[in-house]
């Protein structure tokens, strides 16, 4: 099982990820995990990717193809994947295509962007294991720190509003034609897409995910 995550940072679409890994026992392979990550490790292109994250620009689809071909070629994707935030454009859409990566399911998470804004500017991150928490919708214990370790959360620096603004504006520019795209390739017969509402309670979402995957 193949299937692609769709949505605008914030929509829910990484968490809902995680319930499809627990569930069907695939990796989750979050293109911005893999590109943190690269950050922390500070080699030469985590550099890179490090000055264009904080200036609220995409990473290249030559940087992020180059991750994702790594990564799907290890053991734990023999059974299939999730991808999260791959891919991002057309250019990464027809590389998937290009080297014969057949894609099951795309699932689009769709909400409104003032309601991103609050959900990723409330967002709280423990850096060292990637755990998410949030101000006012999943509050740690104790405030500013992670429940399992006690270290100190980060606001990543695109998680204020000016860079959040910034990253939908630059979402919004690629966003309508990969949607196309994949309609598209659906009419073809090439992969099954379906919307949905992230505005639902996690519990509805996972209905209808649980749904969705048995056809």
């Amino acid at each position: 099982m193949r299937i692609i995550l769709l949505g605008a940072p914030g929509t829910g679409k990484g968490t809902q990820g995680k319930f499809i890994t627990e569930k069907y026992k695939i990796p989750q392979i979050s293109t911005g995990d893999m590109l943190r990550e690269s950050v922390v490790l500070k080699n030469k292109i985590g550099m890179i990717i490090k000055n264009i994250i904080e200036e609220g620009k995409l990473v290249s689809d030559e940087i992020v193809c180059h991750l994702i071909k790594n990564r799907i070629k290890k053991h734990d994707c023999i059974n299939g994947f999730i991808l999260d935030g791959f891919p991002r454009t057309i250019q990464q859409a027809l590389y998937l295509s290009k080297k014969n990566i057949k894609i099951d399911y795309v699932l689009e998470f769709i909400i409104p962007h003032e309601y991103i804004l609050e959900r990723i500017s409330g967002r709280r991150i423990h850096i060292q294991s990637g755990r998410i928490y949030h101000v006012k919708f999943k509050p740690p214990k104790i405030k500013d720190k992670d429940d399992l370790t006690g270290q100190t959360l980060i606001t990543r620096k695109d998680d204020t509003k000016e860079g959040i603004k910034k990253r939908l504006e630059e979402y919004k520019k690629v966003h309508d034609p990969l949607v196309q795209y994949y309609i598209h390739e659906k009419k073809r017969g090439n992969t099954k897409f379906f919307q949905i509402d992230a505005m639902l309670s996690f519990s509805s979402i996972r209905k209808k995910l649980e749904t969705i995957l048995k056809k």
